[in-house]
């Protein structure tokens, strides 16, 4: 499935970058939508084990992360989502492997912006939360995901630096199936207790 997925991602990148070039807002959107179709696939349900675009505020900053993944015993991950897709596209584009150099790092330097923009939100901070030291910054794109961390391998540490931690499509469904996973074991838990529970008032009433 993760084999599939990353083709998948890797032909829609092409197709997307022509699409949405240049409109950042459209590109946001559709980072978004990438969020909520591996959430979807993931088997955890909205409400009860994640929410998207909750609002908090804190001092005068109101904050909205894009999705906090609920986790047993009240404990939350965030997850935001970036999108870096200009750069990539004039890759893809060019075939002038000088142009090609200069594009790769055009595109490294627009993750590394996109990692100090969400270390200044601070959203691991949220007084209401609580979450690990650190976010996750979705890169809802494959292809972009691995070109730059292969052109730019201190990229997970400048991120890890700055408590942020990148997570691709097939990395972030792993993660996430994890959670449901921790999720299936704590239900077991609260049900095996009930039975307990049950079993000794049954006891007791003879």
């Amino acid at each position: 499935n993760l084999q599939l997925m990353y083709n998948q991602s890797s032909e829609e990148t092409i197709n997307l970058t022509k699409a949405l070039r240049g409109d950042v807002k459209k590109q946001g959107s559709w980072g978004e939508i990438k969020l909520e179709r591996i959430l979807e696939i993931s088997d955890l349900n909205e409400g009860s084990e994640y929410e998207k675009q909750q609002s908090f505020q804190e001092s005068e900053n109101r904050l909205q992360p894009d999705i906090i993944i609920k986790l047993p015993k009240n404990k939350q991950i965030i997850i935001d989502s970036k999108v870096s897709l200009n750069a990539y596209y004039k890759y893809i584009e060019t075939d002038n492997d000088n142009e090609k150099a200069d594009y790769i790092k055009q595109l490294t330097s627009d993750i590394k912006n996109h990692i100090k923009s969400l270390e200044s939100k601070e959203y691991q901070y949220i007084s209401s939360l609580d979450t690990p030291e650190y976010v996750l910054m979705f890169i809802p794109i494959e292809a972009t995901f691995a070109l730059s961390v292969q052109n730019d391998s201190t990229l997970f540490t400048y991120a890890w630096n700055k408590k942020i931690v990148l997570v691709s499509p097939t990395t972030l469904l792993a993660v996430l199936k994890t959670v449901s996973s921790l999720w299936m074991h704590e239900k077991q838990t609260q049900n095996i207790n009930l039975i307990i529970d049950k079993a000794g008032n049954m006891y007791d009433k003879f």
